[in-house]
Formats: structure tokens, C-alpha cells, sequence
């Protein structure tokens, strides 16, 4: 049996607060995610518990009628607790050192490990097709785990939201990117 794993990146929000909510233009691409899945068998539904990834899955899942699992292992990694001016450059460096970390932040490893502990546990679990809702750095650290190769630049160019397909076949894993922005 082929596991997938559809791992989203939330739609445009107000901010990064954890109670940012999506903006306009954010709830018409969480209506065009929901159609976008509509013909998609979905067991699962795994979101980060901010409101924004709630907001962008919602539309789905009502139309599904699945459950939103909220899971605190998906939310956003905090890069520091300090205001720096040059954080750009901060998050490029640790894409180049995955233990670099700031002040009251994680590292890459750290926050790396968080989204791979729920995706293994959903290649683990009896669902065929789940959907993962998360952030745009956790999704960059988890595709980097599967290829070395995607790193700061790829995550430049996620954009809000996103979509890729994950698949597990014989301990093999793929990805694919389903998305195509406008």
C-alpha cells in the first residue's frame, strides 16, 4: 500500500502571531484549496494549532466532514525570541548549519525533528491519504530531510499556500510539488 502524505503550507495571513488570521485574499485560497482537494480521498486531517493553518484547512475539512487533529509539533519555529534586523540572513545561515541556534529559538535539527516525529507516526498509522498543515519553515526543514538539496532558496519560493505529495513505497520516500501560484 502507496502512503501519501499532503503536506500544506497555510494560506496568506495578517502576520506571524499564532493568532494571525488569514487575510481576504488568504479565505478565497483556503475556498481554492478546498477545491482543490475536493476530489482527493482524505483520511486525515493534521493541522500546527495556529489560527492561520486552521483557517486555511477548514473549508476542506467541512466539506470532507473530517476532524482537524491540531498537533503544537506543526507550529511555527521560532527562530529567536529577540527583534533581529537582519533575521533574513540569520534563517539562511541555518539552512547551512542545522545546529546553529538564537537566543530563544531552535535550531533547524530541533524544529526539523518536530515535523518528521508526526510525519513518521502518519507513515506508521493506518490512514492512506492524510493532509498536514503547517508553516513554510517547517515544510522547507521536512523537504530538506527528504532531499539534501532543497534548502534557503526553495524555501524563498514556497509560496501561500502550498502543497506537496509526499509518498512512502517500500521505505522510499518521494515528493512532489502540487501547487502551481498564480
Amino acid at each position: 500500500m502507496m502512503k501519501k502524505i499532503y503536506v500544506i503550507r497555510h494560506c496568506e495571513a495578517e502576520g506571524q502571531p499564532s493568532e494571525a488570521k488569514l487575510t481576504n485574499k488568504g479565505d478565497i485560497q483556503a475556498l481554492e484549496l478546498a477545491e482543490f482537494f475536493l476530489d482527493t480521498k482524505i483520511d486525515r486531517i493534521i493541522s500546527s494549532p495556529y489560527k492561520r493553518a486552521i483557517q486555511s484547512i477548514q473549508p476542506l475539512a467541512n466539506l470532507l466532514n473530517v476532524e482537524i487533529e491540531l498537533n503544537s509539533l506543526l507550529s511555527e519555529r521560532v527562530l529567536s525570541t529577540n527583534n533581529y534586523s537582519d533575521w533574513y540572513e540569520k534563517l539562511r545561515n541555518t539552512f547551512n548549519d542545522f545546529e546553529l541556534k538564537f537566543e530563544g529559538g531552535e535550531s533547524s535539527q530541533e524544529a526539523a525533528k518536530r515535523i518528521i516525529g508526526v510525519v513518521e507516526e502518519v507513515f506508521k498509522s493506518e490512514n492512506e491519504n492524510t493532509i498536514i498543515v503547517t508553516h513554510g519553515n517547517l515544510m522547507a526543514l521536512l523537504l530538506n530531510y527528504v532531499n539534501k538539496k532543497f534548502g534557503f532558496d526553495d524555501w524563498k519560493n514556497l509560496s501561500n499556500p502550498d502543497v506537496f505529495l509526499l509518498k512512502v513505497q517500500n521505505d522510499n520516500v518521494t515528493y512532489a510539488r502540487l501547487w502551481k501560484q498564480d
